[in-house]
């Protein structure tokens, strides 16, 4: 059976490939960045900063990552990339701010998985 880790990251990677694919069709369709598409994506930011919580279970451990700077490094830019990216379309509506969302949606996405690979 798979780690809580491991778990909580695949569940990550999913919620992160839904709100991806939701916010591709809000701008592939040219409308405003909804409000749902902005919940969903603090809802992600919810999920990653449980994921990170769950990452410092190694750090704490007998069983440390091998690389522990690199390992710290992606905890630290998994709970940091997306509130980064809402930032910078805060006010803004305009249909390339979905896109924003998306491409955040795709790296934390990654670093969740790259973050597991380090573990």
């Amino acid at each position: 059976m798979p780690s809580v880790s491991t778990q909580i990251t695949w569940i990550v990677v999913g919620y992160a490939a839904l709100v991806l694919v939701l916010a591709v069709v809000v701008a592939v369709r040219g409308a405003e960045r909804p409000g749902w598409l902005d919940q969903m994506a603090w809802m992600l930011e919810v999920l990653l900063v449980v994921r990170a919580l769950a990452g410092l279970g190694p750090l704490l451990g007998e069983d440390r990552p091998d690389s522990t700077s690199t390992y710290v490094g992606y905890l630290f830019a998994s709970v940091c990339v997306l509130p980064i990216a809402m930032r910078s379309v805060q006010g803004d509506r305009a249909p390339w701010s979905s896109a924003v969302v998306a491409v955040a949606a795709v790296a934390v996405g990654v670093v969740a998985v790259r973050l597991q690979m380090t573990a």
